[in-house]
């Protein structure tokens, strides 16, 4: 986008050079000797902008990753709804305190705005407050909303609100995470449709390219909030593939609870028990970030290899600097927006023939962060 903007206003003075030179010559200046120079300047004008073409064309082609996914995501959820109708759509998310959720909010608003229906979008104050979390959905359930979106913090407490949303006639659409589907079905809880990642295989990507890095050693793992089924199965992924290497030894995994200090004080604390620790691999962005601090903090980062999930434009930053080493994308933007186009699909009557509807992975590093741009 920069170098468009530079491609334009190189334009605009082209252009206004070129208006000048033609307001401004005189008859003697305007004779035949003055159109070699003027030649010249026409073709070195054209060069350049050819040039600058070249380079936005470049930007524009590692921009299409995110634009191929989206498509994806469309033909997976195809047929599309028609929207409109006076459609209000609740969605519940975890927390709007991290990026990650704030961006899922944007995919959510997007999609309303493009389907021509409404969507609130809500959160909790803190990111593991069950309690809270339930309260909002009760609710929301005694509200005028037609359809309701949840991303649950563990499979277990929102239960009693989808339980009284299927009661009441209102189709619930999971997004991101789900509910036990046991304990849902003894509670008479229904939910019509599921979004997601595939958080397993993020943790397994995660730990793979730790052992990329280091080759051998010893290596740490910081979950999320425990219990959290997202935050379970990445560590389940990153365990997988740190067991199935003979040359990786686990030395721990704790829960960082999702917060950044939680996980700056695990990463301390790990590095004065275990000096000779070569890798970490962090259940989000934001734990990853605050463990890149603490080794900062002791002098040891290009010692111990950090890998996180989530993509954030922190971490992005990050690897650019050269000091987180990766993380594991998928996109909050297609979360919000699949969970929008499946509550209205619900609504419509179109026939839901998948259990789980699946968004797109990648593992990020300096390598080809670049390639990344506009990934969201």
């Amino acid at each position: 986008m920069k170098k468009l903007k530079r491609l334009s206003a190189f334009l605009l003075v082209v252009t206004l050079c070129i208006g000048g030179f033609a307001g401004c010559g005189t008859k003697a200046e305007t004779s035949e000797p003055a159109e070699a120079p003027a030649k010249e300047q026409t073709q070195a004008v054209e060069e350049t902008v050819e040039e600058l073409a070249e380079e936005e064309a470049e930007v524009v082609a590692t921009n299409t990753a995110f634009l191929e996914a989206e498509k994806k995501l469309e033909e997976a959820l195809a047929p599309l709804p028609e929207g409109g109708n006076n459609i209000k759509v609740a969605a519940l998310e975890i927390t709007l305190a991290n990026p990650f959720w704030i961006t899922m909010k944007e995919g959510y608003e997007a999609g309303a705005e493009e389907y021509g229906v409404s969507v609130d979008v809500m959160a909790t104050s803190k990111e593991g407050d069950v309690n809270e979390q339930l309260d909002m959905l009760n609710t929301i359930v005694g509200k005028d909303y037609n359809a309701i979106t949840i991303s649950a913090i563990t499979p277990f407490n929102l239960i009693p609100g989808v339980a009284s949303a299927t009661e009441k006639g209102l189709p619930v659409i999971a997004v991101g995470t789900s509910v036990d589907t046991a304990e849902a079905e003894k509670a008479g809880a229904v939910v019509n449709a599921f979004i997601t990642s595939n958080f397993e295989e993020q943790g397994q990507l995660g730990g793979e390219y730790v052992i990329e890095k280091i080759g051998s050693g010893k290596v740490a793992i910081i979950e999320g909030l425990a219990g959290a089924a997202q935050g379970e199965a990445r560590k389940t992924g990153a365990q997988k593939a740190f067991e199935a290497n003979a040359d990786i030894e686990i030395v721990s995994i704790q829960a960082g609870n999702w917060d950044r200090q939680t996980a700056y004080n695990i990463a301390t604390d790990l590095i004065q028990a275990n000096p000779d620790l070569k890798g970490i691999f962090c259940a989000n962005d934001v734990m990853a970030l605050g463990v890149v601090e603490a080794l900062k903090a002791a002098d040891m980062k290009d010692q111990v290899v950090v890998v996180g999930v989530d993509a954030i434009d922190e971490a992005k930053d990050s690897i650019r600097n050269k000091e987180l080493d990766g993380t594991v994308a998928m996109s909050p933007y297609l979360f919000g927006k699949g969970g929008l186009i499946l509550s209205l699909k619900v609504l419509e009557g179109h026939e839901i023939t998948q259990d789980i509807f699946w968004t797109p992975l990648g593992l990020i590093t300096e390598e080809n962060l670049d390639t990344y741009d506009g990934w969201k």
